[in-house]
């Protein structure tokens, strides 16, 4: 990821200082503090670029879309959450904020414009770990009886909701009816202990704009597929190691630490030619507000400190959230799988109010290829 000056930026744009700033408090161009003096920002080159590009009027349709799909512009409408000014909120409210003192089961209602949602339990508790499989085993139980989700109101939508999320949480956080979600998962993984930092995880995890899971699940909703069928597509995207099986790559991160040292261990894996995956996020340029968030309530552990340290002095990142999970989940002894349970669990209620709101649109999403493939055959005889 490449920077530039504040007089690059203004040279590429050819536009005034006030709208660069106007451009990067909307959004549409990421900045940070320059390393080498906290009184300069850097402008991510690929958003001075694209906005150059197009103040040019030198784009087609077709580039604008492809781009839109590579972390570019929003390719659709949401009032559920956005990333302004490195902060995340959910319908206006800030997620750091929110995590203080919220449970998921709040942040699903705000999530779902009002619904009341209560973590309803079919399953008994201590009978059974968080487990991710059972959690795809039902629901893809689910989908085979559920109904469509076309033409029916957003008041049994939103019921409907309710069970697909009660099903997700009888796998991912099994227990008793009368618990929070953290509880029952703190309990689950008898670590009382974590409870509170858990909750927060959770909160934080809930959603985030329309990440590649996000739109997996809106692709099926907008076809009329069954609320269960649009959380499972968004949790089989999930378990992808760009996405919530990231936590993977620090993990093996902080083992490579553990034989070399933190330096060696990060030298090594850039002079590899490979990311840290740790560290820095593309729509977070002055650090993961989520990680941060997160961090500052549970002890680090020494090697995941002497990580950060080290990695955020050689790169010039912050840490990110998928480091904070893997440094909670071994601050408390959690299992190893504990990441992509927590990102599921919390996941779920994002992926329901995003497929509520594609529902409510009425619109297929349906993109066009652009093809690149042999020419076709065509018949001369004609």
């Amino acid at each position: 990821m490449s920077w530039l000056t504040a007089e690059e930026a203004l040279r590429a744009l050819k536009t005034k200082p006030q709208t660069l700033y106007a451009n990067v408090s909307r959004g549409r161009i990421r900045a940070k503090d320059d390393p080498a003096d906290p009184r300069r920002r850097l402008y991510q080159s690929a958003d001075v670029q694209r906005l150059a590009e197009r103040h040019a009027g030198r784009r087609k349709t077709e580039t604008v879309a492809a781009e839109a799909i590579r972390w570019g512009d929003p390719v659709l409408s949401s009032a559920i959450s956005t990333i302004i000014g490195g902060r995340l909120f959910y319908r206006g409210r800030d997620a750091a904020d929110l995590a203080e003192a919220a449970t998921l089961e709040q942040t699903a209602a705000l999530l779902w414009n009002g619904a009341d949602v209560v973590s309803s339990s079919s399953a008994e508790a201590g009978h059974a770990a968080p487990s991710l499989q059972a959690a795809f085993v039902a629901l893809a139980g689910r989908v085979t009886s559920d109904l469509p989700s076309l033409g029916r109101s957003p008041a049994a939508l939103r019921r409907e909701a309710q069970g697909v999320l009660s099903t997700v949480a009888d796998a991912l956080a099994p227990g008793r009816s009368d618990q929070p979600l953290h509880c029952r998962l703190a309990a689950s993984w008898q670590r009382p202990d974590a409870a509170d930092c858990l909750r927060r995880a959770l909160v934080l995890l809930a959603d985030h704009e329309l990440n590649a899971s996000t739109f997996a699940a809106r692709v099926a909703a907008s076809a009329g597929a069954a609320l269960s069928a649009a959380v499972l597509s968004g949790m089989a995207t999930l378990t992808g190691p760009l996405h919530g099986a990231a936590w993977q790559g620090v993990d093996a991160l902080i083992e490579a630490a553990t034989v070399l040292g933190a330096a060696q261990a990060i030298r090594r894996t850039l002079a590899q030619g490979n990311r840290l995956p740790a560290f820095g996020h593309p729509l977070y340029p002055d650090g993961d507000i989520r990680a941060s968030a997160l961090l500052s309530h549970f002890p680090l552990p020494r090697d995941f400190a002497e990580l950060r340290d080290t990695g955020e002095a050689v790169v010039g990142e912050k840490v990110n959230l998928d480091f904070a999970l893997a440094a909670m989940a071994a601050a408390f002894d959690l299992p190893k799988e504990a990441p992509i349970i927590m990102f599921s669990l919390a996941r779920s209620a994002g992926w329901l109010a995003h497929a509520m709101e594609q529902i409510d649109s009425g619109d297929l999403i349906r993109p066009r290829a652009r093809y690149a493939g042999p020419a076709p055959e065509t018949d001369t005889r004609r």
